[in-house]
């Protein structure tokens, strides 16, 4: 098994990540019943060593963003049984593990304020006079008495 390769400066030694299979579900025949091809994978972000590259913002990042996704023991659990090969279910959950942590690992930009421009708070304010107006003369007209 190979480590995973997130990005230039982040990989996931195989060391740290915990395989484990068992009987998966779904159409199979009696093949289902005999073959372990269902495959989890265990993996602590917050012990791990593959974090030990990034500087402090950046892991506290990763992990905040990962902490949704973890147990209570902290490990991030990735499964897979989209086939009826164990091989090729290990490969998809380590590309799966590797999506997962590659998307919390992106810095979300922090947004610029805005002003409207004053050609568009000119328009709302005509916009609105239009609008009083076709109310005003679906009104009936007051009675001088």
């Amino acid at each position: 098994m190979d480590d995973v390769i997130i990005s230039a400066q982040l990989a996931i030694p195989c060391a740290e990540i915990k395989v484990s299979f068992a009987r998966s579900g779904g159409p199979g025949g009696q093949n289902v019943n005999k073959v372990e091809s269902k495959v989890e994978l265990r993996w602590n972000p917050a012990e791990s060593s593959a974090l030990a590259g990034l500087d402090a913002d950046d892991r506290t990042s990763l992990l905040d963003r990962l902490a949704d996704r973890t147990t209570t023991a902290g490990e991030l659990v990735v499964t897979s049984q989209k086939t009826r090969d164990q091989a090729r279910n290990r490969a998809d959950a380590m590309a799966k593990l590797a999506e997962i942590v590659r998307a919390a690992a992106i810095r979300p930009t922090k947004r610029k304020p805005t002003r409207p421009s004053r050609a568009v708070r000119r328009r709302r304010l005509q916009d609105k006079k239009h609008r009083a107006g076709v109310k005003r003369m679906r009104q009936t007209p007051a009675k001088d008495d």
